[in-house]
């Protein structure tokens, strides 16, 4: 079942009945869930289903869901098994005839694709990006392959090496990078994954992103217009990178492809 990926009330009626009337939670983190069911004052006790105990525990819990138990899949925000635990249980129950039931919410991904501003659909979901450096290329390779949109979960402790590696692999795409989606401080920066990396390197990585990347444009179309927020953006990464104010301006319109002419004009336009 879903859960709130940052704002608690989120949490549907139907989703408070579920953990109040479970014999058990099985979460990612017991200490996440225990924040959520405290809130709505949930006494159901919760017991860690995560990556490292997935495979030992799974056979115990099928026995026990065998014998009528009633047990409520929940990762630490949003939709289980989008890129957290989960997988194993749901096939080994489905392969024992045991019942499972979708309770349906948040998720980061849907959430991202619907405020980003880019096509929908089609698009494919690539969780999180490899660590090291060749496996990631390697992944973003493969993806730079398929038509349409991607969306992508992009760590904080990664963040500009991550977008540069996407800006290299997918030249020329349009992007959007959401953060704390449905939090107080909940922000979008969007603009060419260029634009997007300029800004990466020297931005403060705080809270979780997502990042939104728009299909490739058609052989011989025109390139995309470069939105006065993009244009901002990379001016302020390259200010922020130590350039004086002429030497940042270049930098950004040879970023974005533009001239530094019409990059003054984008980032001197008044908003609206």
């Amino acid at each position: 079942m879903a859960t709130p990926i940052g704002n608690l009330d989120d949490l549907s009626p139907r989703a408070r009945e579920v953990l109040a009337s479970a014999a058990l939670v099985l979460a990612e983190d017991t200490r996440h869930v225990r924040k959520l069911l405290n809130r709505y004052a949930i006494t159901t006790a919760a017991r860690a289903l995560h990556e490292h105990n997935e495979a030992r525990e799974v056979p115990h819990l099928v026995a026990e869901l065998q014998r009528g138990a009633t047990f409520a899949l929940v990762s630490d925000a949003g939709t289980p098994l989008l890129a957290d635990p989960g997988y194993r249980l749901v096939r080994a129950c489905r392969e024992a005839g045991v019942e499972v039931l979708a309770v349906p919410g948040a998720s980061a991904v849907a959430a991202a694709l619907s405020v980003s501003g880019l096509p929908p659909v089609p698009f494919t979901f690539a969780g999180f990006l490899p660590p090291r450096a060749g496996a990631r290329a390697g992944a973003l390779a493969a993806l730079a392959a398929l038509p349409h949109t991607l969306v992508l979960f992009i760590s904080p402790h990664r963040l500009r090496p991550e977008i540069e590696a996407c800006a290299a692999a997918l030249p020329g795409r349009e992007a959007a990078l959401l953060a704390e989606l449905t939090k107080l401080h909940e922000r979008c920066v969007r603009g060419s994954l260029a634009a997007l990396a300029a800004w990466s390197a020297t931005a403060e990585a705080r809270g979780e992103y997502t990042l939104v990347v728009g299909p490739p444009a058609p052989a011989g179309a025109v390139p995309a217009v470069v939105t006065p927020e993009a244009a901002r953006a990379a001016l302020a990464g390259a200010l922020e990178r130590g350039l004086d104010l002429a030497a940042a301006r270049r930098d950004a319109a040879r970023t974005l492809g533009l001239t530094r002419r019409e990059l003054y004009a984008l980032t001197t336009r008044r908003p609206g």
